[in-house]
């Protein structure tokens, strides 16, 4: 037993009154005995600071704090087990040293320390004109009819008051058991969406409905979005203040998981994941974790696994700091660095491991494309934004049955298939024959690492004789869509490749606007679902071919 908290400046004697309290015995049912209130009012008052003891349900005073006047920070609670109804079994009882003569004020601290770290009660209480008044809140049931996370009663004279605490505690444990278990079970892996965007940054609204669709693709149930429209915070994006109201709100909500609509660096993820015991992932984790859900091949899994490593190693400092601390010695020979500089080893050796095998399959892939050359078939890439039906298309075109999915990202390994197009349609008197390959679909702000572990995936564009750019004609994005695949594509130098602009899902807009879109944009309207327009693109990739193939024969068509 110890005094935790701001004891500098504290004389002997003080700290022996405080120590006093640690002798406190009361009765399980009582909530706070007079005498216990006026002696943490009384020294409170004495020292000019606010003292708390948290007291358990057995009635003992485990611990004491003091703070400053205006805050008191609680000590780590992790050894206390939660109880059943995930209640802590500690309650505070604090002096109030507030000037509000009318009533024991609760600060706003102390409601966060009951709805974060699950305490009984917090309590304030304060002693004028030799009346003990107190004040006393406690968590609610979710769904009660005020739809209010605590309620706080005031009691002028402690003197007066009786409540059976141990009674009154089972039968809210009770209510808060079944309520939360009843939320747990439907929100299941529930996450919250938290965008903060830059004042400056007019896309926002598109930007986390994107955020959403991962959150769908990824297979999370999303309950609640935040969006803080304000300059970032360098420590912890948006704000302790708001970063503490957002994991309030995931408490009440029953959420596990939080997600951040930005890449958030190793410095923010670890300051964040310190105020919370929540999942905390970035946009950057939940496009890796969808990759890895939805990667099929050998090549695609090695894919994946190297970009989650490259991601992750320099998070392995950040997330294993407290353990190097705690058990590091003289010249760092802890065994929690030791441990730590193991870990780090090991992802180095086997990101090395990884490179190496994927080389060897993108040598063997560009044997294949040899190979094709020498046959003198041209080969034709369909890209895009991600979920505007290139798979689709693809299997339209080449009358197969990819996976194709109204998900982000439905296609991880690429496809390839052989394509005849008659001659009737191709207009110089023979058949034209082609390779088709639908390839991984674009996105804004794709990590680094998952464009560096996918070269040899991307390597289908840089080989193609023409690029299929497919975009969404129901997309209210599309022209931003646009530019972000044509960004990529400058980034991987491929913007100098022959392309045709197709504009799909033409049934899903009206006639004049997918008129007026294929002018605009000299694109190709075809409903890959519905297998309208694809004579026509078919035609257009065949007028491409040939001119590529004989610049004077697409001339002359």
């Amino acid at each position: 037993q110890r005094i935790n908290g701001q004891l500098k400046g504290l004389k002997s004697s003080e700290l022996k009154r405080l120590e006093k309290l640690f002798n406190r015995r009361f009765d399980r049912e009582e909530l706070v005995p007079p005498e216990l209130g006026r002696e943490i009012f009384s020294i409170g008052d004495d020292l000019g600071r606010r003292v708390g003891v948290l007291v358990s349900r057995e009635g003992r005073v485990e611990e004491v704090v003091v703070g400053t006047r205006e805050i008191l920070y609680l000590p780590d609670l992790g050894r206390y087990r939660l109880g059943r109804g995930r209640l802590r079994r500690l309650k505070l009882i604090f002096s109030d040293l507030s000037k509000n003569h009318d009533q024991v004020h609760i600060p706003a601290d102390h409601y966060a320390d009951l709805e974060k770290l699950r305490l009984d009660m917090v309590i304030g209480v304060r002693t004028r004109n030799r009346l003990t008044s107190m004040a006393y809140a406690y968590l609610r049931p979710l769904g009660n009819a005020e739809g209010e996370a605590t309620h706080t009663e005031q009691v002028r004279d402690l003197g007066g008051f009786e409540l059976d605490y141990a009674t009154f505690m089972e039968e809210l444990e009770d209510e808060l058991s079944q309520t939360q278990g009843a939320a747990v079970a439907t929100q299941h892996d529930g996450t919250v969406l938290v965008g903060v965007y830059d004042k400056r940054f007019p896309g926002f609204e598109s930007s986390m409905a994107e955020l959403k669709e991962l959150a769908r693709t990824a297979g999370v149930k999303v309950i609640d979005t935040v969006i803080q429209r304000r300059d970032l915070d360098p420590r912890t994006l948006l704000g302790k203040g708001k970063l503490e109201e957002v994991v309030l709100r995931c408490l009440r909500l029953g959420a596990e998981i939080l997600i951040f609509d930005c890449e958030l660096k190793p410095g923010q993820w670890r300051q964040i994941t310190n105020q919370t015991e929540l999942k905390v992932l970035d946009r950057s984790m939940l496009i890796l974790d969808i990759f890895a859900q939805r990667a099929k091949s050998s090549e695609g899994r090695l894919q994946v696994e190297l970009a989650q490593l490259k991601y992750n190693l320099p998070r392995l400092v950040e997330q294993d700091t407290g353990l190097s601390r705690l058990t590091g010695g003289i010249g760092g020979r802890g065994p929690g660095e030791t441990k730590l500089e193991i870990g780090r080893r090991r992802i180095r050796d086997r990101i090395i491991d990884l490179e190496r095998r994927i080389e060897e399959l993108s040598q063997q892939r560009h044997l294949r494309r040899t190979r094709q050359r020498e046959s003198r078939i041209p080969s034709v890439a369909v890209l895009g934004y991600t979920n505007v039906g290139k798979s689709t298309l693809f299997n339209a075109l080449s009358k197969s049955q990819v996976l194709a999915e109204d998900k982000l990202f439905a296609t991880l390994d690429p496809a390839q298939r052989r394509v005849v197009i008659p001659a009737k349609i191709t207009g110089s008197g023979a058949d034209l024959p082609f390779v088709i390959s639908d390839t991984v679909g674009f996105i804004r702000d794709l990590p680094v690492e998952l464009k560096t572990a996918f070269r040899a995936t991307l390597e289908e564009l840089n080989q193609a004789d023409l690029l299929v750019h497919v975009l969404d004609a129901s997309d209210p994005e599309l022209m931003e869509r646009k530019a972000a695949v044509d960004a990529v594509l400058g980034e991987l130098q491929l913007g100098d490749i022959p392309q045709i602009l197709v504009v799909n899902k033409i049934d899903l807009i009206l006639p004049e606007r997918a008129a007026d879109l294929s002018a605009a944009l000299e694109a190709v309207p075809v409903s890959a679902q519905k297998r309208e327009g694809l004579e026509r693109l078919l035609a257009a990739i065949a007028g491409k071919l040939l001119q590529l193939a004989d610049p004077a024969v697409g001339a002359a068509r």
